[in-house]
């Protein structure tokens, strides 16, 4: 059962936990921005209901409230990040702002992460690109509950790549995704519904597909992109692996296996080869290629021509990436965002933690 709670009254729950625990005003106000763009956005995996697991990395002392967030290497169009085991959800807006200054300046921006949490959705760094003219990148690597095509062992994140690319009349075209054939947040909201995982998501400690949507639990793991084999999990391995090259291996970040989960009861890896979680974040001003009015009219045309596209029988009409998500947003503003009790719960517990008074329905 869910219940729709206002934007406004979650945004101001939100601020006052984040202050709870220490971070200034302007960094509760941006990790609560970022936070509830999954909520309006319809990725409710990544939003309000990861509140709480923030708070725990906290308890935990593996997020430091007041971060400050250094760039520690640069070139004129690049830049490393020491995030000081910062939220990710602040660090990262730091960081992909570098990298639009550095394309105002150049170009092209391109900014790696160390010492970095858990960002949210990649979405909501990306598309800080596209008021400026630019088109944004945005990924970031894990913890381990993917298993390579052929292995048992659990070795790469869910790795999610976000492209933003501004338009001209049309809204922009927005690709954020997973690089497993389901994120992890799809699976833990399955758990609270006590709903079966539909085939081709995830495998048992065996290396069996299972429906089980605990299988995780018990030594199981997350299926690359394409699920198997025959259905093109390499290239979901692939692009994973990508991921974590660009934003760990590059950055100075922890990669594979060793990527701090983000369950705070999870106990950290052993041996880690580097500082805290890894991200990439890329800018491009479109006027380093070719005059932006013009860029901005042909990817109308893009849009439009694909719209246009003859569909299979039953189908509405071809979707552009981001328009589920633009009308998620139009709808939740107007009636609110829904949350599952098991979330309310989780808030009512943090209100009485931190003596705030619980948002109403």
């Amino acid at each position: 059962m869910e219940k729709n709670f206002s934007v406004e009254a979650l945004a101001s729950f939100t601020r006052a936990v984040f202050a709870a625990i220490g971070c200034s005003e302007q960094d509760a106000l941006t990790a609560t921005t970022v936070l509830l763009q999954a909520d309006l956005r319809g990725v409710d995996s990544h939003g309000i209901a990861r509140l709480s697991g923030y708070v725990r990395l906290w308890e935990a002392k593996r997020v430091n409230a007041r971060p400050q967030v250094k760039i520690i290497h640069e070139t004129p169009s690049t830049a490393v990040i020491d995030g000081d085991s910062g939220l990710g959800l602040v660090v990262a807006p730091q960081a992909m702002q570098v990298a639009i200054d550095k394309a105002t300046q150049v170009g092209t921006g391109w900014v790696s992460v160390q010492n970095s949490n858990h960002y949210g959705i990649a979405a909501a760094h990306a598309m800080m690109a596209l008021p400026h003219d630019m088109i944004g990148i945005s990924m970031t690597n894990a913890s381990a509950l993917v298993s390579p095509t052929f292995s048992v062992e659990r070795l790469l994140g869910t790795n999610p790549i976000c492209v933003a690319i501004p338009a001209g009349e049309e809204p922009a075209f927005v690709a954020d995704m997973a690089t497993t054939t389901a994120a992890n947040g799809k699976l833990e909201i399955l758990q609270r519904k006590k709903e079966e995982a539909p085939t081709g998501w995830i495998q048992d400690k065996d290396g069996h597909g299972t429906t089980d949507a605990h299988a995780l639990k018990n030594g199981g793991a997350l299926l690359p992109l394409g699920g198997d084999r025959e259905h093109g999990s390499h290239k979901g391995y692939a692009l994973g692996a990508i991921v974590d090259i660009f934003s760990a291996v590059l950055s100075g970040a922890n990669y594979g296996p060793w990527v701090p989960p983000f369950p705070a009861y999870v106990p950290m890896p052993t041996d880690m080869p580097g500082k805290g979680i890894g991200h990439f974040f890329g800018a491009m001003r479109i006027d380093a290629f070719r005059p932006a009015a013009d860029f901005r009219k042909n990817m109308d045309q893009w849009i439009r021509r694909f719209r246009q596209s003859k569909t299979v029988p039953g189908a509405a009409a071809v979707l552009i990436p981001g328009d589920p998500e633009r009308e998620y947003e139009a709808i939740r503003r107007q009636e609110g965002i829904p949350l599952l009790q098991a979330v309310v719960d989780d808030l009512q517990t943090l209100a009485e933690r931190f003596s705030i008074p619980l948002i109403k329905p």
